[in-house]
């Protein structure tokens, strides 16, 4: 008889074939047309098999690099595996990968992890190429061997990139890249040979900055964008080479000058650009989690739209479930949202133009006839929707591009003063569309008019018409304003305003900061940020990893964070994968630390707070307490970080880094609570640890600096307290009691106002209210009169002056009054004594002496 087996088989067969499941479902690298992975040696190019190959040796070798495109445009991408989180395939298939993983730690030992360093291999694409990849590479190989220039560089970016599922291979792409450079000088090839020399990407070749630079140099001078943008940002930074304000704005400009023509050559109004420019630490809650993170706590939380992020799919199902229930403004503001398409959603224009017309209807008829009697809010909502749909039609955007119906919608909008529809109006007239003949006088009234109810693209349009005049004073203003809403043409005048002087003194550095906007702002001509936020969202770390990297290297703050964050081992002190084998190696832990530090220098705070951690655990470094103190006390003047005062706090219970200081420690202690409220209980256990150790120091007879009684801050005196306490000291200094208390000249307690005194039932003191303001008004009357009494006096001697010299001025100089008969005056009586004066009667006189 057959013995039974235990039903412990059939669990774990079970489980197996749920592993198997699990692995079928896996993601696969997204392909991509445009950057690529890694290849093959040569000596592993997988060729048996392939038919028609041999026998086309005199066929050119541009006809195969042109059948093996052909090949590898039939090869179908992996379908995407971002789904929204409100989708049941979404739970789905979170469930089977969890199980996957769960599956592979009890049944597989040390799986790899997407967290292991950047050695360029590929880790997740299949071993094994396709029967169509097949072909298509034997065939860049049969071009290749022709010196096939167009072969080589696709054969490198395969290698590197990894597109259309191409094994990765770090080396093998650097010899491409580096034939292809010397043999036909490729911007692109010498670009990427500086990204490694640079990055040391791969673990192929040594960093070597001079070498970075040099190959930059090439690449930019033979117009590749990338790597003027990184020249441009070396210069800025002072990144191995010193720093030149004048170097760095000619190369940012001529990026932005390539992003404004890219932008321009768009529909009308420019295109539309997406904005991946954003860390994905946001979504998180920051570096550091929600509540410790500098961006996520205090003044600093409500300044961005941070905490707005995990709250986009709220937003959205609110104001669905209102405007289901016919709340017009709610589907106006879902349309608006549907239409720009913010971060944390997709940008959907059929959704917006199916709502716009929805409220469009609301006001007019199918013929365009307007209804009887509209409410305000109809006629709002309405002129707003016109506007929308009219710029739709405009730039053709979810629908056919028509201007006569761009007009017509415009022109319902401008009935009810629409700013939307006042600058596509004005932009008709400007550039004479729809039927409408050329009117720069109309285009400028409209403008003017949206502008001044700040529409952004209006005031960036009557900016460049008083540019276009010369009047740059009153063009920077409404550049600046228009710069409030984005508006990337309003940053490159800016950056021109600054760059030549016009209207003001030139600012180099100014101009540089404008221009590195415009070229970051424009991402599609040099970032693969869109590339790598999809790659990150598909849990391809290392590919998401590659691209931000990129974007570093060109200067861009969030890529060079989002790179030290995924290269970053110290995320968390227990992570949930602390099971799995982690090889993080040098190298990485040094990349990481150099783009923390870099992050940092563009005011990124909580960067700022990362970099004393590396040098207070000797991660990438070696381990320096000194310069870590200085990186947390950097943290916390800035923008005050209550993570950096915490540990600076820390540091000076401990002597760490600085002198020993517990009261300096309570003091970061408290500030770290004052800066963020979240922060209490961690806060309170210092200061409860502290206190039981400044204690024992003091009863001990340590030397530690104690905590002690912090003094009160001085109070600001005014000028109207400084006056009065300066009148007060002059003033003999009286005796002044309180009602009821009498000074004993005998030095005995003043007597305590008596029950049933009338005087002090009442308000005490009332009596002395308002005395002491009393004593300044006066003091300041006895001021005012003395210096009116001063005045005059001189002001009265000043008139004497002026009348005894009138007279002498008519005689002449020399000439004295004419005197005696017939001048018309009686001569001047002898001198006497007075009228009514007898000598004889003066008491005062002295007798004359005896014998006179």
């Amino acid at each position: 008889m057959a013995r039974k087996r235990p039903y412990s088989f059939y669990f774990f067969l079970f489980l197996s074939t749920l592993s198997i499941a699990a692995h079928a479902i896996e993601p696969v690298p997204e392909h991509q047309d445009v950057q690529v992975p890694l290849g093959v040696p040569d000596n592993e190019l997988p060729i048996d098999g392939v038919d028609s190959a041999d026998h086309r040796e005199d066929i050119d070798s541009q006809q195969f690099v042109t059948e093996a495109l052909g090949l590898l445009n039939t090869i179908r991408p992996p379908p995407s595996h971002s789904r929204r989180k409100d989708s049941t395939s979404y739970w789905i298939h979170q469930g089977l990968y969890w199980l996957q993983k769960s599956l592979d730690f009890l049944f597989i030992a040390n799986v790899p992890t997407q967290e292991e360093p950047l050695n360029g291999e590929s880790r997740s694409a299949p071993a094994q190429m396709s029967k169509t990849l097949h072909e298509a590479v034997h065939l860049l190989m049969r071009a290749l061997s022709m010196k096939n220039p167009d072969a080589m560089y696709l054969l490198a970016e395969m290698n590197f990139y990894g597109n259309w599922s191409h094994p990765r291979n770090t080396a093998t792409a650097f010899g491409f890249y580096k034939e292809l450079a010397s043999l036909t000088g490729n911007s692109t090839a010498q670009s990427m040979l500086g990204f490694m020399y640079s990055t040391g990407y791969g673990g192929i070749i040594q960093k070597d900055q001079a070498k970075a630079l040099l190959y930059h140099t090439f690449a930019a001078l033979s117009g590749n964008a990338r790597s003027e943008m990184t020249l441009a940002y070396r210069y800025h930074a002072g990144i191995g080479a010193p720093r030149n304000c004048e170097e760095a704005a000619f190369f940012y400009k001529r990026v932005a000058d390539k992003a404004m023509d890219y932008y321009h050559s768009g529909p009308p109004g420019g295109h539309y650009l997406p904005r991946n420019n954003h860390k994905i630490v946001d979504e998180i809650g920051g570096t550091y989690g929600v509540g410790a993170s500098v961006g996520h706590t205090g003044r600093a939380s409500k300044r961005n739209d941070h905490n707005s992020l995990s709250l986009i799919d709220d937003i959205i199902e609110y104001l669905l479930l209102l405007s289901n229930k016919g709340d017009l403004a709610a589907t106006q503001q879902l349309a608006k949202l549907y239409y720009e398409g913010p971060r944390g959603l997709t940008r959907d224009l059929r959704k917006a133009r199916d709502l716009y017309f929805q409220l469009a209807k609301k006001m007019w008829t199918k013929d365009g006839k307007e209804i009887k009697d509209p409410s305000d809010i109809v006629i709002d909502v309405a002129a707003k929707a016109a506007g929308y749909l009219g710029r739709m039609y405009l730039r053709g955007e979810a629908v056919p591009q028509d201007f006569a119906l761009a007009r017509r919608w415009f022109a319902r909008g401008l009935k009810y003063s629409d700013t939307n529809s006042q600058y596509g109006m004005a932009y008709l007239y400007e550039y004479g569309l729809a039927g409408l003949e050329k009117n720069a006088e109309k285009a400028t009234k409209l403008y003017k008019s949206a502008a001044e109810d700040d529409h952004g693209a209006a005031q960036v349009a009557i900016g460049k018409i008083f540019y276009a005049r010369g009047e740059y004073p009153i063009a920077n203003k409404w550049f600046e304003l228009a710069t409030r809403h984005g508006e990337v043409e309003a940053y490159y005048y800016l950056a021109e305003i600054n760059n030549q002087g016009n209207g003001r003194e030139r600012s180099c550095g100014m101009a540089t900061l404008y221009f590195k906007h415009v070229a970051e702002k424009v991402e599609a001509l040099q970032a693969p940020l869109e590339w790598s936020h999809r790659m990150y969202k598909n849990g391809n770390k290392e590919a998401a990893t590659l691209g931000f990297m990129m974007a570093a290297e060109q200067g861009y703050e969030s890529g060079q964070a989002n790179t030290a964050y995924l290269l970053d081992e110290l995320k968390s002190r227990f992570p949930l994968d602390w099971w799995r084998v982690k090889r993080n190696d040098a190298l990485d832990q040094e990349l990481a630390l150099m783009y923390w530090t870099r992050s940092a220098k563009q005011q990124n705070i909580d960067s700022y707070v990362k970099m004393g951690d590396y040098y207070l655990a000797g991660i990438g470094t070696e381990a320096d307490a000194e310069k870590a103190a200085a990186c947390y006390t950097a943290a916390s003047e800035f923008t005050q970080s209550a993570q950096a005062l915490w540990n600076l706090g820390w540091m000076y219970e401990n002597g760490i880094g600085v002198g020993q200081d517990y009261h300096l420690a309570k003091r970061y202690y408290d500030q770290a609570l004052e800066t963020n409220a979240e922060a209490y209980l961690p806060v309170t256990m210092s200061l409860v640890k502290l206190r039981a150790r400044s204690f024992w120091n003091t009863i001990s007879g340590g030397t530690i600096n104690a905590i002690g009684s912090d003094p009160e801050p001085e109070k600001k005196v005014t000028v109207k307290e400084w006056m009065k306490r300066w009148f007060s000291d002059e003033k003999p200094q009286y005796t002044h009691n309180k009602p009821g208390e009498f000074a004993d000249q005998e030095g005995e307690t003043p007597n305590a106002p008596q029950e049933g005194d009338k005087t002090h039932q009442a308000d005490p003191g009332h009596e002395f209210y308002g005395d002491d303001d009393d004593e300044f008004l006066e003091n300041m009357v006895i001021l005012a009169l003395a210096f009116s009494v001063v005045i005059l006096v001189i002001y009265r001697n000043w008139r004497g002056q002026q009348q005894r010299g009138q007279p002498q001025q008519r005689r002449g100089p020399g000439q004295a009054p004419a005197q005696g008969p017939g001048n018309g005056h009686a001569p001047a009586p002898p001198p006497g004594p007075a009228p009514g004066f007898d000598p004889r009667n003066n008491p005062w006189q002295v007798p004359p002496p005896a014998g006179a």
